[in-house]
């Protein structure tokens, strides 16, 4: 009996954590098809919205297959459904994590979550508003007077998310840098060690992304990418002290 209440005993935290999972699972899906669904007798406008920039280009998208148009919607409504529910599906992540957690972690996870949406909110607009537009106008326009742009609904919706949402996660760099520092993978040494190399990278990437001979105009999104690694390298030293003095208060005297 006693060998058969452990292994009861041994068996119930497995299915809590089954019970909580299945539960965090089925409220994110209700919360993508939710909004997902919503987002459907929106997903035209969104797609205008969208094609604003090539319209400023005078430049009118073709849809060269039969199911293109319905399958732009489709592609939307999809990836737009799970930014809507992105929220919901985090505070999902965390409330599971929870009881994992130490009680300093769980204060730490609880502001998280909402600068998680935040940053990656703030990366998708500030590209849109400053090497979107700039790298879309010169692709565009760069056979101009030899080619006709003939740009099919697709591709151009394509390009759209490809270039927008990787600003998004690159937003998350401080972010990552606090887990990989609190989980003792990188060090604020390793990481200042790199700021050359995060310079280069930063405005490497500002040249190939806005193909403007201005460096001012680079500068515009070279600057706040390195900035990004700056705090990340600050966020990091933080967590490393407390690390630090966490692991002396747990010494034996």
């Amino acid at each position: 009996m006693a060998k058969a209440a452990l292994g009861h005993q041994g068996v119930m935290p497995l299915v809590g954590h089954l019970s909580e999972l299945r539960r965090a699972l089925v409220i994110s899906s209700a919360a993508f098809i939710a909004a997902a669904g919503a987002l459907m007798f929106y997903a035209n406008q969104i797609l205008k919205f969208l094609l604003i920039p090539l319209y400023e280009l005078h430049v009118t998208p073709i849809q060269v297959r039969p199911m293109e148009y319905l399958f732009v919607m489709l592609k939307i409504v999809t990836i737009g459904g799970v930014v809507v529910a992105l929220p919901v599906i985090l505070w999902q992540v965390y409330w599971f994590i929870k009881p994992a957690l130490k009680p300093h972690e769980v204060r730490s996870m609880f502001l998280l979550v909402p600068v998680v949406v935040l940053l990656f909110g703030c990366g998708v607009v500030f590209a849109y508003l400053t090497a979107y537009k700039v790298a879309l106008r010169f692709l565009v326009l760069l056979g101009e007077g030899v080619a006709v742009p003939y740009i099919s609904i697709s591709e151009f919706i394509n390009f759209t998310i490809s270039f927008l949402l990787p600003f998004g996660l690159i937003f998350e760099m401080p972010i990552a840098a606090l887990l990989l520092t609190r989980l003792g993978i990188v060090t604020p040494s390793y990481l200042a060690s790199k700021r050359k190399y995060a310079f280069f990278v930063a405005f490497l990437a500002a040249i190939i992304l806005i193909p403007d001979p201005s460096l001012l105009t680079q500068s515009i999104l070279a600057v706040p990418m390195y900035l990004l690694f700056e705090v990340s390298v600050f966020l990091s030293r933080l967590v490393h002290r407390q690390r630090r003095q966490a692991e002396v208060l747990a010494e034996p005297a």
